[in-house]
């Protein structure tokens, strides 16, 4: 059995370095735009027609209607948690001419609650299938699931 470090080390990336870079700021750019409130941003990064495995719903999303029905679902008001931060990290990222496969984590960070209890951060084990369309690279696929 390899240990985590292990195996990263011993893989070895498919695509170029240029691409990848590009795969990872476009998923950058969908948390960037999450903490910045421009839901525009994000959905300019994930194609409408996207299925989403989403860490809050049990069923598999189908585009752009059933992520925005999930979005509609979500707390709102004085008691709903709020998040302070969203980090990426430890991503790998293969490329198959305009197919790309990104494996990653998130740590999402909130405020304290109105209570003044203090929420601790979720992780999150991510995986995102994207596209290159003339636009960019577009999730195509993504698959959260909570770690705790």
């Amino acid at each position: 059995m390899t240990t985590p470090s292990t195996s990263r080390d011993a893989h070895r990336p498919a695509g170029s370095a240029e691409d990848r870079a590009a795969v990872w700021s476009a998923l950058l750019d969908i948390y960037a735009g999450f903490t910045a409130g421009d839901r525009e941003r994000i959905d300019r990064r994930i194609h409408p027609e996207a299925t989403i495995w989403d860490s809050a719903a049990p069923e598999l999303l189908f585009g752009r209607v059933d992520l925005d029905r999930i979005r509609a679902e979500r707390p709102v008001g004085p008691d709903a948690p709020v998040v302070t931060g969203i980090h990426a990290s430890d991503e790998v990222i293969d490329i198959w001419d305009d197919t790309a496969l990104a494996r990653y984590n998130l740590r999402v960070d909130f405020a304290p609650a109105a209570d003044g209890t203090v929420l601790p951060s979720e992780h999150i084990r991510n995986t995102a299938v994207a596209r290159r369309f003339p636009q960019g690279w577009l999730v195509v696929h993504n698959h959260e699931d909570v770690l705790g």
